[in-house]
């Protein structure tokens, strides 16, 4: 039952939030716009629901001319990220395009991070578990238990344990725990800032 309403409060509430951050998101824009080369928005493949591609956007925080690879393989990914995209990153922002993400219905609030191409391991451990069976969220069980600082069998294990037990009550956990991390700046991998 909860599933189906989460579908509906998930649209409803980025559709909300979408109105309500329209100048700060067109202001992150003109700033990433003015202090690199490049488009404004990050549009990357990434796997959904049931494993199936979607293309995911972001505030760009990197150089254009930044090797295509995951950031966690990156030995000195500072000398790659913009100024403006430090901020971006420290404090989530980079991620407020993905409200239309939710709004298209490719993504949700709460859910399992979409995963790139390069995240093998975790993409197969979620299809072997059914942890792909939810839409993607912005923030996850996994995000709010160490973010990057986790081994991929962790994230899947988290992923799991969040599609087993999907509840009002625990994405309300998840929630205030997300909003607790952005603001104390916690579980960001601070090598990679």
């Amino acid at each position: 039952m909860y599933k189906n309403t989460k579908i509906f409060l998930d649209e409803l509430m980025g559709i909300f939030l979408i109105v309500i951050l329209l100048i700060p998101m067109l202001i992150i824009a003109v700033l990433v716009k003015l202090t690199s080369d490049g488009p404004i928005l990050f549009k990357q493949s990434r796997y959904g629901k049931h494993s199936r591609k979607f293309t995911i956007y972001k505030f760009r925080t990197m150089y254009i001319k930044t090797p295509e690879m995951s950031n966690q393989t990156f030995k000195n990914i500072d000398n790659f990220i913009t100024p403006i995209g430090k901020v971006l990153r420290k404090y989530s922002l980079d991620e407020l395009p993905q409200l239309f993400n939710i709004v298209m219905g490719n993504m949700s609030f709460i859910g399992p991070r979409p995963l790139a191409e390069s995240d093998i391991t975790v993409i197969y451990l979620r299809q072997k578990s059914g942890a792909d069976r939810v839409r993607p969220g912005i923030t996850g069980l996994a995000q709010v238990n160490g973010r990057n600082n986790i081994l991929d069998s962790e994230k899947a294990y988290f992923d799991q344990i969040y599609v087993e037990n999907l509840t009002l009550l625990n994405d309300t956990k998840i929630v205030f725990r997300t909003i607790l991390n952005v603001i104390l700046a916690k579980n960001i991998n601070r090598e990679k800032l």
